[in-house]
């Protein structure tokens, strides 16, 4: 089974962005359920015009699987996409400085795509971790979202491969003593159980379609 492992790289306000260390370090964990999986790795730098240039050669090699991981700052949870909005910010320009001039991504299209992946199983794989995790419906409007829906775009044919999309929150890189606050962003060990409970249960998935 071939699987492919999808970060992105930093942009305004992430100077380093942890879905990038996630797939990496993902790719090399050894489990049994993982054995067979050939992993390999893509990190997109944040642009729109580096996934309508890479994507389509990331497809060429035909992956089961692909699952794919951003940041999402302002969320404490890890987020299951279960949808790409057919929508772009026009405020906020990627990393190359580009900024959309319309707020759609296809003219004309559904208003979203939805993904096809067993969500319930993957949110009870994620929480299986104590990843505080729940599904969403919402990508953004930002190179995240706009990737998924051009991943599900090009998995519409058959027998194309299974695309997820993820959304992570900040994580802690290193472990910090613990202050007197509401909050504390998960540390990256557990994100990455997370990571690996879930591409686990895509595996399966994949290999026992869903009726």
């Amino acid at each position: 089974m071939r699987i492919l492992l999808v970060g992105f790289g930093p942009f305004p306000g992430a100077p380093r962005n942890p879905s990038a260390v996630l797939v990496k370090r993902l790719a090399k964990r050894r489990r049994p359920a993982l054995v067979a999986a050939i992993r390999t790795t893509h990190i997109f730098t944040t642009a729109y015009a580096a996934v309508d240039n890479e994507l389509p050669k990331l497809f060429a090699k035909r992956p089961d699987i692909v699952l794919m991981f951003g940041l999402a700052a302002r969320r404490r949870h890890l987020c299951i996409e279960t949808q790409a909005r057919n929508a772009r910010s026009v405020l906020f320009p990627d990393v190359r400085g580009y900024r959309p001039a319309r707020g759609v991504i296809a003219l004309g299209e559904q208003a979203a795509l939805r993904g096809v992946a067993p969500f319930a199983r993957l949110l009870a794989a994620a929480r299986a971790s104590r990843m505080p995790s729940r599904l969403s419906r919402d990508a953004g409007r930002y190179v995240c979202n706009y990737s998924y829906w051009r991943a599900l775009e090009s998995a519409d044919y058959q027998g194309g491969p299974l695309v997820q999309f993820i959304h992570i929150p900040h994580v802690q890189f290193e472990p910090r003593p613990k202050r007197k606050q509401k909050y504390h962003a998960p540390p990256l060990r557990t994100a990455l159980a997370a990571a690996e409970n879930l591409l686990i249960a895509l595996i399966a998935a994949r290999r026992k379609p869903e009726r």
